[in-house]
């Protein structure tokens, strides 16, 4: 599959060819071949040290590949990482914000870094999507971990990415931020292409185009979620990772 317009193919906003990560002797990927439509959202569901996290960071530019290549809208990262690194927003584990900085500040600070236009309108806007603009003048380090993750997803949608990456997103979340980050997920799938790495197979069906299953590295299985309910997806979760049913 190409990125290309022609027939019924829609252009790839992800895609990846042999895509592999070594650590030393341990290979947390092993040759994943992915390729993800502009303006769909896919879900990677896998066990814990699957691989979905360093594939996160893959497609974000913070990890450079062992082996295999990366194309974002067409162009590959590792020639063109500043152009691709702006079309991409990321919620993770880390907030990538400081600490000693208020909420305004830290998103005023990407925002220049990114040359968001009408920065102060944006903000704004960022702040009062995520519930926080009454916290607009507090210190990102009195916040709470659920406020925290919150203003992760301000800072990631700030400069209109048309590509969000998203790793396990509701760790940590309040119900404000889960309701956040899912009505974005939900209604803003067509506007952007969302890949989304979680444990959460309900929200996976609710929001997802596609969704794969990650195990020791490999993509395992890949399905539309249009073909799939609960307890099938639950069923191929076992059938094809290493978890055993309690």
């Amino acid at each position: 599959m190409n990125n290309s317009t022609a027939g019924n193919i829609a252009p790839l906003a992800v895609e990846t060819r042999s895509l592999a990560k070594s650590f030393g002797n341990y290979k947390a990927l092993r040759g994943v071949d992915l390729c993800v439509p502009t303006g769909t959202t896919l879900a990677i569901l896998g066990p814990n040290g699957a691989g979905k996290t360093t594939l996160i960071k893959l497609l974000t530019g913070i990890m450079r590949p062992t082996n295999g290549k990366i194309l974002i809208d067409g162009l590959e990262m590792k020639d063109h990482a500043q152009m691709v690194r702006s079309c991409i927003g990321l919620v993770a584990h880390q907030s990538y914000l400081y600490s000693n900085l208020t909420a305004w500040e830290n998103l005023d600070f990407y925002a220049r870094m990114y040359g968001v236009e009408k920065r102060e309108k944006r903000i704004l806007e960022m702040l009062k999507l995520v519930g926080l603009e009454a916290y607009r003048y507090t210190r990102f380090s009195t916040f709470s971990r659920g406020m925290q993750q919150r203003m992760s997803l301000a800072r990631a949608l700030l400069h209109s990415p048309s590509i969000l990456l998203l790793d396990e997103p509701e760790t940590g979340l309040d119900q404000q931020g889960l309701g956040a980050i899912w009505d974005i997920l939900r209604y803003e799938g067509a506007a952007r292409t969302i890949i989304f790495a979680s444990h959460n197979f309900e929200r996976a069906l609710a929001v997802c185009d596609d969704i794969v299953i990650l195990e020791r590295g490999r993509i395992v299985y890949h399905e539309h979620s249009c073909n799939l309910d609960l307890v099938g997806l639950q069923q191929k979760y076992v059938e094809f990772t290493q978890v055993v049913k309690s």
